[in-house]
């Protein structure tokens, strides 16, 4: 009896040890691999750089801003913030400060995208985003807003965004079915709803093999024809203004 009992009590023993070594291993699987983030506010990338490899980190510059209190050139913010775990070969995302500002914001209202482009680029700024907007009796591809504004001070991106016009796009139509009506009305109709007619073909007649007598040609086109097929056909998309082709008989 007591060597059963001993049996048991190694076999806790065992099994506790097991528990033990497995939660070592776990822990270390788990946090073994990790690294403290370092402080990097105030150094610039070169620094920067240097303190995160020494720890199996990258660093990215992910943005510039202008600031009044950081000097040109030195990180400004970091992301994850300082004296946090993180695994290793993790990225530390920095934003660098630009200094001051001292580049004036150019007035680009009435200028062409293209030329807005340019007048931002030369001054050592960026474009942002551009959005689009269709507004009638306005030229296309014209500036009609930017942000910031011209000569913005206290700006902190040097970026500006960029309001553009662009052409109305014509209302689309779906194509009607004219096949079996005349002619002349679908003309009136067509011109009144602004659209065009363009050729007007005669459908050739069935040729009369069996009397052996000659195809007369076909006669020409009148307001009388009645229409037998249509380009564009029956459910198509169609703009304001277009035109459209007829074969008649």
């Amino acid at each position: 009896m007591k060597s059963f009992f001993r049996f048991v009590l190694l076999a806790l023993v065992l099994l506790l040890v097991a528990m033990f070594s497995a939660l070592v291993a776990m822990r270390y699987a788990i946090h073994g691999g990790e690294v403290t983030v370092p402080k990097l506010v105030g150094l610039n990338p070169a620094e920067a750089e240097r303190a995160v490899s020494g720890r199996s980190l990258s660093l990215v510059v992910e943005r510039q801003y202008y600031s009044a209190d950081v000097p040109a050139g030195k990180i400004m913010s970091q992301i994850p913030a300082p004296e946090t775990r993180v695994r290793q070969g993790w990225q530390v995302r920095v934003a660098q400060s630009l200094g001051p500002q001292r580049i004036e914001i150019p007035d680009v209202f009435g200028q062409s995208e293209r030329a807005a482009d340019l007048n931002i680029r030369r001054r050592g700024l960026d474009v942002g985003s551009v959005s689009y907007l269709q507004i009638p009796g306005t030229d296309s591809d014209q500036v009609l807003a930017q942000s910031p504004p011209p000569n913005a001070s206290g700006v902190l991106l040097p970026r500006i965004s960029l309001l553009v016009a662009t052409a109305v796009q014509p209302q689309p139509f779906v194509m009607p079915s004219f096949v079996g009506q005349p002619l002349g009305s679908v003309n009136l109709a067509l011109l009144d709803a602004g659209f065009h007619v363009g050729s007007v073909t005669v459908a050739p007649a069935p040729a009369d093999n069996a009397s052996g007598n000659s195809v007369p040609p076909p006669p020409q086109p009148s307001p009388a024809s009645i229409i037998v097929s249509q380009n564009p056909a029956a459910g198509q998309k169609v703009s304001a203004g277009g035109t459209i082709g007829f074969e008649v008989r």
